[in-house]
């Protein structure tokens, strides 16, 4: 039985994209550099530095900027530039009500994370909402989930009790090297074929069918 559900916050939760995007044009700009939004998109998921860094080709001079400006837009006006993805609240209120134990595993900065839940009135679904540090150290996500792991009281020994659901490639990554089983959404960012690539044990299309699946997991 999994007891234990963590879940990712950009594109399984929310739909941050609005936010994430008008935040991206902003520290690209300063480089001269003018992406489409379809382009803009393979940020939304991994680590901020190393999408400048590995996507971008930054150098680290250069990303630590660009990462600079995003968040000086991004956490005065950014991040609630959001919404919760329809259906996600009655998804939290059931695994709740079939006492599953809730947590949040997300690359992005824990500080900002919380404030995002709060606002939105989901932080109370959750016994531990576990993030990045502001400076991006623990922001590989195999990282966060064993951080996860550790605030639950949890060990590798426990992996059977415990499933990731995330929509990007590296939410399954992390999760197997936790040692323990991913489901993808395909209402995110991520789609089918990054996720059969990334060996998703589990892919699911709807919040509704979300939902049902972990309460009888």
């Amino acid at each position: 039985m999994k007891d234990y559900i963590f879940f990712d916050l950009d594109g399984t939760l929310t739909d941050s994209q609005e936010g994430i995007l008008n935040s991206l044009r902003i520290s690209l700009s300063l480089f001269g550099i003018n992406l489409t939004d379809d382009e803009m998109r393979v940020f939304i998921g991994p680590p901020l530095k190393e999408s400048f860094s590995k996507t971008m080709h930054f150098s680290p001079e250069q990303t630590e900027k660009a990462v600079a400006a995003f968040h000086e837009y991004y956490e005065s006006k950014g991040l609630f530039e959001n919404r919760v993805y329809d259906g996600i609240p009655a998804v939290l209120e059931l695994l709740k009500n079939a006492g599953k134990h809730l947590a949040v595993a997300t690359s992005k900065p824990e500080i900002l994370a919380v404030r995002i839940l709060e606002h939105f009135e989901l932080a109370h679904y959750f016994d531990f909402i576990c993030g990045s540090n502001i400076d991006e150290t623990r922001s590989d996500k195999a990282e966060v989930i064993a951080y996860t792991m550790q605030k639950c009281g949890l060990t590798k020994k426990d992996a059977d009790r415990i499933i990731m659901t995330g929509d990007r490639k590296n939410d399954i990554d992390g999760a197997h090297k936790n040692g323990i089983q991913a489901a993808a959404v395909l209402y995110g960012y991520g789609n089918q074929e990054e996720f059969l690539n990334a060996g998703a044990d589990y892919i699911i299309k709807t919040a509704e069918e979300l939902g049902t699946f972990l309460k009888n997991s």
